[in-house]
């Protein structure tokens, strides 16, 4: 569950200050932060914060809110003597991927998996669980054969006709119970990441940097891994990639196969393929060029030398429309979703926590928290979903 904003309060438990000191320690090293960076960021004077890790400081309630804050995670993961399965998570995906994660990026992530598991305790309190979740087995021990079913499966689940293309695929994996997040990520070879949050379940992270065709892509192949791969823990994706993983070629072929279906297809003489019609039927699919030549390959409708010599095709920018950023937005309207949703802020998200504020679930002060910005910033964030504020004394 996700941290309760309580101002202020009492710690009323014997800490195990040696135990708190290590996750102190483990959780700043974790970022590359310095003692000056978190004791300037958190207002806590540096001698404390050192005196704190060293196990020689009792925190006061408040500076235990405060950490809990900076570190984007449950304050009782602090005054708790047990260590919290989020937090091995994050350090064992930093520790095997910690030449690819700028410092940037594992704060990036770290939010990412803090509105994950806002997003879940809100959709709990709110009675918008999904209550159909999608299930399914894999037969056998042919991945590309799992990749084909289990697209077809969850398609079928989705209400989809054989042929139809997908419009809103965030919306899709939300209906099955994934969270799925769109944020900017420095290293710009991550294309994706799927995490199995131990409390918030399924979470799927898209690199906002790529275009929104290749966002739709890198967020049905991480779903793929979810749906696949689900006994992993995480799973990261790189642009760059081992061609023999058997693993990654799996989810790119789920992938393929959920956005660019065989009777999607089923019309096309290949005799009348041309680079302009590659790139008007990838536009209406709404993948880009690479993807549909794979789909024509894999069909057989491509031979391998043919499809050489249709990749690398490009689709005007002005044409690939983002279904968070529709063309109806005013200018500023969608300069403004732009910013959220490169910090991780989806439409579905932020309407869930404003609508949990109007419900009386959250106070102010967490909904400026769960949006990661301040209260200032909520006024002019609220008018794009329908929130009005009348202040409250």
């Amino acid at each position: 569950m996700p941290r309760i904003t309580i101002q202020p309060f009492a710690l009323t438990m014997s800490l195990d200050l040696r135990n708190l000191a290590d996750k102190l320690r483990r959780y700043r090293q974790q970022f590359d932060a310095t003692l000056p960076q978190v004791a300037e960021s958190t207002g806590i004077p540096v001698e404390a914060m050192a005196a704190l890790e060293r196990g020689e400081l009792s925190p006061s309630g408040d500076q235990i809110l405060i950490l809990a804050d900076y570190y984007k995670c449950d304050f009782k993961f602090f005054i708790s003597n047990d260590r919290l399965a989020p937090f091995e998570q994050t350090e064992n995906l930093f520790r095997r991927f910690g030449d690819d994660l700028s410092a940037p990026d594992r704060w990036s992530i770290q939010e990412f998996l803090f509105l994950c598991e806002n997003e879940s305790f809100l959709a709990e309190e709110l009675g918008r669980v999904p209550r159909d979740a999608f299930e399914f087995t894999k037969r056998g021990k042919f991945y590309k054969r799992h990749a084909d079913e289990a697209a077809k499966a969850l398609r079928t689940f989705l209400g989809y006709k054989s042929h139809e293309i997908p419009a809103d695929i965030f919306h899709d994996f939300r209906r099955i119970g994934i969270h799925i997040f769109r944020r900017h990520l420095e290293n710009s070879n991550i294309s994706g990441i799927f995490i199995k949050h131990p409390t918030a379940g399924k979470c799927v992270l898209v690199n906002y940097s790529e275009d929104v065709y290749r966002q739709r892509f890198t967020a049905t192949h991480e779903v793929g891994h979810s749906i696949l791969d689900d006994k992993e823990d995480f799973v990261v994706s790189f642009k760059r990639w081992n061609r023999e993983d058997l693993v990654e070629i799996r989810a790119n072929a789920f992938a393929g196969h959920f956005l660019v279906p065989a009777a999607a297809l089923a019309k096309i003489d290949s005799a009348s393929l041309t680079p302009d019609s590659i790139v008007d039927f990838a536009d209406r699919l709404r993948v880009n060029t690479d993807t549909l030549v794979f789909a024509l390959k894999r069909e057989g409708i491509l031979t391998e030398v043919a499809a050489r010599s249709f990749m690398g095709l490009r689709i005007p920018k002005g044409s690939k429309i983002d279904p968070e950023l529709p063309p109806t937005l005013s200018a500023r309207g969608r300069q403004t979703k732009h910013d959220l949703l490169r910090r991780g802020i989806s439409t579905h998200y932020a309407q869930l926590c404003f609508d949990a504020y109007r419900q009386g679930v959250v106070s102010l002060g967490r909904l400026a928290e769960m949006m990661l910005g301040t209260e200032k910033e909520l006024w002019e964030i609220g008018k794009l979903f329908g929130w009005s504020h009348e202040h409250e004394s």
